[in-house]
């Protein structure tokens, strides 16, 4: 992941796109094409003690809402039932798992409710699109297969209107 320092900007727009204040925000991980964040990292701790194992985690209003949107189409289910099918996959799919971890971990924070949680379902169920697309995108082509697959089949959510 490369990390980059949000600025006060990125906060704002940030909490336009959520409609609150953005809580602990630590990096941006991925942008829009347009430029505004798109996924932010969170660390797994939050200042307030609340353990959060959402590391990445989609902030863009248009591409949450087609997320979404996909969420209805069976995909999840589809994705889920090769995994017990595939053993390539599930590896590929653990793999993910091992990376959104090492990536968090590169924080430096010991959070025991935590450890060994990433999102998603990560490694053995799909539970949430969300979190899988947000990976994809903070850790680029090839990493998450499952999120791969996800953001192949959303639209080009910054089309037409600008993100906010």
């Amino acid at each position: 992941m490369t990390v980059e320092k949000p600025t006060q900007a990125d906060l704002d727009a940030i909490a336009l796109q959520l409609g609150r204040t953005p809580r602990d925000v630590h990096a941006i991980s991925s942008r829009c094409p347009c430029g505004k964040p798109a996924v932010v990292a969170t660390p797994p701790r939050l200042s307030d003690g609340t353990p959060f194992p959402t590391f990445y985690y989609a902030t863009c209003p248009k591409l949450t809402g087609a997320i979404s949107t996909l969420e209805t189409t069976g995909m999840m289910a589809e994705m889920e039932s090769r995994l017990s099918t595939d053993p390539d996959l599930a590896a590929r799919y653990q793999a993910a798992h091992e990376s959104y971890l090492a990536a968090r971990n590169e924080l430096g924070m010991d959070v025991p409710e935590v450890e060994g949680i990433t999102a998603g379902g990560m490694p053995t169920r799909v539970k949430c699109l969300h979190s899988l697309v947000a990976h994809a995108l903070s850790a680029g082509p090839g990493v998450n297969p499952f999120g791969d697959e996800a953001l192949a089949a959303l639209p080009q959510w910054w089309a037409g209107e600008p993100c906010e």
